[in-house]
């Protein structure tokens, strides 16, 4: 696709988390579709690559930093200004979850940083590019949740809990920041990522088998749909969490 006749065409984006996986495959997407692209995530060697594999400094550039981090958020935003211009794309991708197990047994130190990562950052990142101008110029905001916000994840449950809070979140941003922001998230089943590994590793064939589509995501499914979430073709869509998942919430749990 020529990025200057793409449907997000002289479009200002942030990505969060946005060296490997998910993140970065939003970002191939939205400089395919004609975006450029600011990147963030705790590595400064791993973003370098990303940069590079998106087309150079024309393309994107690179910001290393903390997601929970306000003076990196706000960093951020200046340095992606400062060489493309004011932002007015904004995809919350960061998540983390480091802990695996029961809620009764949750180390409430790792639940405050799940928070903190998953979902205080996501709104501080929200408040930066609102900051910056995007309330008054108009943008979107797209969050990355997960289908683990949708009912009782066992194993992974606080995680759940911090998306929950995020759609959530997402909606009540919407409410505030229409007409000129809308604010959307998406919320993928298991995607083939280093960071879901431990949901499918060793026994795929078993957990694919519970998609009706018969496989399992792939991080250029979730780039998509960001991408059409983006897009003048969801002009008027606000406040939702599209389920991105293969079908598998129509049958059960995916773990």
């Amino acid at each position: 696709m020529n990025a200057d006749s793409g449907r997000l065409a002289g479009r200002v984006a942030i990505v969060t988390g946005a060296s490997r996986g998910i993140g970065l495959a939003i970002a191939q997407r939205l400089v395919a579709e004609g975006a450029r692209v600011g990147l963030t995530a705790r590595r400064p060697e791993a973003l370098a690559e990303a940069v590079a594999a998106l087309g150079g400094p024309a393309c994107a550039v690179a910001v290393p930093g903390r997601a929970d981090d306000a003076e990196h958020r706000a960093a951020a935003v200046r340095e992606v200004t400062a060489a493309f211009g004011p932002v007015d794309l904004l995809v919350n991708n960061t998540g983390i979850n480091p802990v695996h197990g029961p809620l009764v047994g949750l180390d409430l130190a790792a639940a405050r940083k799940i928070l903190d990562v998953n979902l205080v950052a996501a709104g501080g990142w929200v408040q930066e590019v609102c900051v910056a101008g995007m309330t008054d110029r108009g943008g979107c905001v797209v969050n990355v949740s997960s289908i683990a916000a949708l009912g009782p994840s066992p194993g992974i449950a606080f995680y759940g809990v911090s998306k929950a809070a995020l759609n959530h979140l997402t909606a009540s941003l919407a409410a505030e920041l229409g007409p000129t922001v809308r604010v959307n998230a998406v919320a993928p089943g298991v995607v083939k990522t280093r960071f879901a590994a431990a949901l499918y590793e060793g026994r795929e064939d078993e957990v694919a088998a519970r998609y009706p589509l018969g496989r399992l995501g792939l991080p250029q499914d979730v780039a998509g749909a960001v991408a059409f979430l983006a897009s003048a073709d969801a002009a008027w869509i606000t406040g939702q969490t599209i389920v991105c998942d293969g079908g598998v919430t129509l049958t059960g749990r995916a773990g």
